[in-house]
């Protein structure tokens, strides 16, 4: 461990205030690159889980040092990474073109909320360090995502179109480029009824001689096809 953080581990004035800010700085930073992105839970909503899960261990550690309550200390904590399940699984939704979003949001509340535990209990080096991975995770690594997604033998289709010849054309269109459907889900939107439109779900195994960009390309520029995603 650190030696400059050896006067801050103990429960007094100094060290309540450090580990508060300290906690209310990790979930900020994280927080802020969720809002950059226009996630539900942004800065706010990150600063203040991380400092509620600071204040949690803060107080069972005041109630086992100066309250002499000889309760299990790991209670409370236990309850917060427990409760995170639930603010977590509001930020996840599936939408009507079933794509489910908000996990990446969801995972890092949760780990927020350790880093806020891990800060309060005067754990100052896990919980900063954890949070500066978190921010390699969610800035870095999405980049590897994306990369690994783009290259990816197996995709989603999402195709939205006018009308059955439409659909013909598409699948007309996977034929020709030796590409393989292992599944199609064909729906409709909820306004169908005025623009006559209906849109399928594909998943898609391509080859190597064709790219997601490419065969996205080509699908938009179909006859009677009106979004692609």
């Amino acid at each position: 461990m650190l030696p400059v953080f050896d006067g801050l581990r103990n429960i007094t004035l100094a060290s309540v205030a450090f580990r508060l800010i300290l906690s209310t700085l990790c979930g900020g930073i994280v927080g802020m690159e969720r809002e950059f992105k226009r996630r539900s839970a942004g800065f706010r909503t990150h600063i203040l889980i991380c400092l509620g899960a600071a204040m949690t261990t803060l107080t069972s550690e005041f109630w086992l040092v100066y309250m002499r309550y000889y309760l299990d200390a790991a209670r409370l904590g236990a309850g917060v990474v427990a409760g995170m399940g639930f603010i977590g699984a509001g930020t996840i939704i599936v939408t009507r073109r079933q794509r489910v979003k908000g996990l990446t949001t969801a995972a890092g509340l949760w780990t927020i909320a350790i880093v806020g535990l891990a800060i309060g209990a005067g754990f100052y080096e896990g919980g900063l360090l954890t949070a500066g991975l978190i921010l390699l995770a969610e800035l870095l690594f999405s980049k590897i995502e994306y990369h690994i997604m783009a290259t990816a033998p197996e995709i989603n289709l999402f195709v939205e179109y006018k009308d059955r010849s439409a659909l013909d054309r598409v699948l007309k269109l996977y034929r020709d480029k030796l590409i393989k459907v292992s599944n199609m889900e064909i729906t409709r939107q909820p306004d169908s009824r005025k623009n006559n439109a209906a849109c399928a779900l594909f998943t898609l195994r391509l080859n190597r001689h064709c790219s997601a960009g490419t065969l996205i390309s080509d699908v938009c520029t179909t006859d009677g096809v009106l979004n692609v995603e």
